[in-house]
């Protein structure tokens, strides 16, 4: 009501505004259930994105795991959604440290941590220095989120674990030389134990980043290195030439066994026809001896006259001239 005077000029004050606590009462409650509605709506529903998962508690208690899109649950904190991205790939750094990601990555000096990860013995009592990186992925959200209290932390200390097992069991000419080996062998330990944590958690790869030997005794080892180089390159040209001329010498002994295999074969086979053709003829020997006697002195003639030059024929006492059968006119 506005303000009145009276006759006088004086001022009256305002007449009071009389309201009915009903009606108060009934404008509180609305609003508050009009509050509440708005609350239990806003409340009531959460959006999982494409690459996460989420996990639903009911007062702290796990009842279920949501997948990507708009879900709903219990307005007023009954139901809590905790989300994670379970195919993002996490990268967890060994020895080193990269400062800027780009094109061009930028890497960090390596600290006195780094290095006192990175320095390992191996199993030939050698010392590597050595960095790798380990990519994983969560692969069961409720295990990551519930088994462990820190299953990031889990990665990095059982990946420093296993790499020091597998470079333990291997010569430091192995490490040097095998890095995907190594890499592969680290992997499936490190999974191995992830596992037996029931962490949740895949790892997708290992790559070793640098293997090297100690900076103080990184030249000495290069000459050695050289050396055994030096020394597998004279090796394969020997064996080079040691598979070009033994397999020829081998052959010519086979060929000349061979021969002589042959020669011998022969030179029984003509004695065993010798021994048969003596025998046979001392059995016609024995039968007939003259005419025995005379067949083998024509068939000796008959050998031996094709080859002489001259013939000087006797009969008798007397001698006839010389017959130079040689010639073209010549007896033969």
């Amino acid at each position: 009501m506005d303000a009145q005077q009276d006759g006088d000029g004086a001022w009256t004050p305002p007449n009071q505004i009389n309201i009915d606590p009903k009606q108060l009462g009934k404008v509180v409650v609305g609003v508050a259930v009009a509050g509440a509605l708005l609350i239990a709506t806003f409340s009531s529903f959460y959006t999982v994105e494409p690459d996460e998962q989420a996990v639903v508690l009911r007062f702290g208690r796990l009842i279920g795991t949501t997948d990507p899109g708009l879900h709903f649950k219990l307005p007023f904190g009954i139901d809590s959604a905790l989300t994670r991205q379970v195919k993002t790939i996490r990268k967890i750094e060994f020895g080193y440290g990269t400062a800027q990601a780009g094109v061009r990555t930028q890497y960090r000096a390596q600290t006195a941590e780094d290095e006192a990860v990175s320095l390992m013995l191996t199993g030939d009592l050698n010392i590597v220095d050595l960095s790798w990186v380990v990519q994983y992925q969560i692969s069961d959200l409720e295990r990551y989120l519930f088994r462990m209290n820190d299953p990031d932390r889990a990665v990095r200390d059982l990946s420093e674990t296993a790499m020091r097992a597998v470079v333990g069991d291997h010569t430091i000419d192995e490490v040097l030389r095998n890095r995907e080996t190594m890499a592969g062998l680290m992997q499936e330990r490190l999974q191995k134990g992830l596992n037996n944590y029931e962490c949740g958690i895949r790892v997708v790869t290992v790559q070793l980043q640098d293997v090297t030997p100690p900076k103080p005794v990184e030249a000495s080892f290069n000459e050695v290195n050289k050396a055994q180089q030096e020394r597998s390159r004279l090796e394969n040209e020997a064996m080079q030439e040691y598979n070009r001329v033994i397999p020829l010498a081998r052959g010519e002994a086979k060929r000349r066994v061979a021969e002589a295999e042959g020669y011998s074969l022969d030179r029984v086979n003509r004695a065993k026809g010798e021994v048969a053709r003596f025998t046979e003829l001392l059995a016609a020997y024995k039968e007939s001896p003259e005419v025995t006697r005379k067949r083998l002195y024509l068939e000796a003639v008959e050998e031996v006259l094709p080859r002489v030059k001259q013939v000087i024929v006797a009969e008798g006492d007397g001698v006839l001239k010389l017959l130079p059968l040689s010639g073209a006119g010549g007896v033969r």
